[in-house]
């Protein structure tokens, strides 16, 4: 027991010399130098002209940029009464529509018998041959129909 003892007292003396050794190294390493800061760019005092004799027409202008980023633009499609701050009512309300529709006797509560009754007349709408079962085609039905994209107005 004695030379458990010892061989654990022995063991945390190391790790404490190791501690103090590498926190006096770290006091007295030497701070490296940042090298200064580099010149600024060359000033263009103006963009070169193009060539008069160039045949072709000039290519396209950049359309201009928006001013809202994409991450802007989605924090102000929550943001409802435009506060700058989103919140939970506000975040969920995307969801409201679909819960009415679940929510036939309108007590904004949603039972089970509701979301079971919805359930069950979304698989007999898929279920083209009425057999009770569902077929991968008639499974691939039950997806939610995306939203038609936007043509192009090229």
């Amino acid at each position: 027991m004695g030379r458990l003892l010892a061989g654990g007292m022995a063991a945390l003396l190391l790790v404490a010399g190791g501690l103090f050794w590498w926190q006096g190294r770290a006091d007295t390493a030497p701070v490296p130098q940042l090298a200064s800061a580099p010149p600024p760019p060359p000033q263009i005092e103006a963009l070169p002209e193009g060539d008069p004799d160039a045949v072709g027409d000039a290519p396209p202008m950049p359309g201009e940029a928006s001013p809202q980023s994409r991450e802007q633009k989605r924090f102000a499609r929550y943001d409802r009464n435009r506060d700058g701050v989103i919140t939970r009512v506000e975040m969920l309300g995307s969801r409201t529509r679909a819960f009415k529709a679940l929510d036939k006797d309108g007590d904004n509560l949603l039972s089970f018998e509701e979301w079971a009754v919805a359930t069950a007349d979304r698989f007999g709408a898929a279920d083209a041959d009425k057999d009770g079962k569902l077929t991968p085609a008639e499974f691939a039905a039950t997806a939610p129909k995306r939203a038609a994209k936007a043509k192009c107005k090229c």
